[in-house]
């Protein structure tokens, strides 16, 4: 079920990708990164229609991949090699999927979020959209380049490729666009991953500490701590809770201490009991 559950979300985050370039993108002569943008501009320069442009470079990065990276790598990009570039055929031939908006503005905002939902949900469920993503892959395995400055590198030279022959407002707008699915990805990457992290002093730490165990089944640590300014000994209690339960603890921390003392930050992520392990009651 897991396996089949991931399969559904790469096709579904590949179709998304693509209604974003046949709605968006394409009628509206927009300049992107990726695979999608050098397609682009092989596209204008060369005739090539960008679904054959996408289908040969993708299984010629496929091949690549699996030499350098392994064939376990290849396996996760084997559906979005051939799919992708096949669905956008198909999508373009359908008229009314192509005069969504003439607005650039508009079609970059719309094509932004929906290229970074794409991209999010393929990546979330284990996979890669192959193309583009896996030079970066390979020059970080044989001389440690980072990622996202390859990435970064590889998209400003194939807008530049685009500049010859597209204007400058044209450029903006691919610009804007990179930068809003960059920003929309990583927010999707970190949906339902973000958690609170609260630290409370207080001298009634264990009351509290008790509390959080009764009320909301959440585990918890106690540090020891010392007053900076009466130097009084004490224990400080740090505690993981989620978004929905804040509100919660707030309440019932000021019903025991209303002059206990909390420290509210939001992590990106969690692992460990009670997250990504199951809990374990003694």
């Amino acid at each position: 079920m897991k396996r089949l559950q991931n399969l559904l979300l790469i096709l579904l985050g590949n179709t998304i990708y693509c209604l974003a370039v046949v709605m968006f993108i394409l009628p509206n002569d927009l300049i992107s990164g990726g695979t999608t943008g050098l397609g682009l501009f092989f596209q204008h320069s060369f005739h090539i229609p960008l679904e054959y442009f996408v289908g040969i470079f993708n299984i010629i990065m496929f091949l690549l991949g699996a030499y350098i990276l392994g064939i376990s790598f290849a396996l996760t990009t084997l559906i979005s090699t051939f799919y992708y570039p096949l669905l956008l055929g198909v999508l373009k031939t359908i008229p009314a999927l192509q005069n969504m908006t003439t607005d650039p503005m508009l079609s970059s905002v719309l094509g932004g979020i929906m290229i970074g939902v794409g991209l999010g949900i393929v990546i979330r469920s284990g996979a890669s959209t192959g193309g583009m993503d896996i030079p970066p892959l390979i020059l970080n395995k044989k001389f440690r380049i980072p990622v996202s400055v390859t990435l970064y590198v590889l998209d400003f030279v194939i807008l530049l490729l685009q500049m010859s022959y597209t204007n400058k407002e044209k450029v903006l707008y691919g610009i804007f666009l990179i930068l809003t699915y960059t920003l929309v990805l990583d927010r999707v990457l970190l949906i339902g991953k973000s958690q609170i992290q609260v630290k409370i002093i207080s001298k009634e730490y264990e009351k509290i500490n008790q509390m959080i165990h009764e009320k909301l089944d959440r585990g918890t640590t106690l540090f020891h701590t010392e007053g900076g300014y009466l130097h009084e000994d004490s224990f400080a209690i740090l505690t993981v809770i989620s978004n929905r339960e804040l509100n919660k603890l707030n309440e019932l921390v000021l019903s025991i201490d209303p002059r206990a003392f909390l420290i509210i930050h939001q992590v990106n992520e969690v692992h460990g009991l009670g997250f990504t392990l199951d809990k374990n009651h003694l």
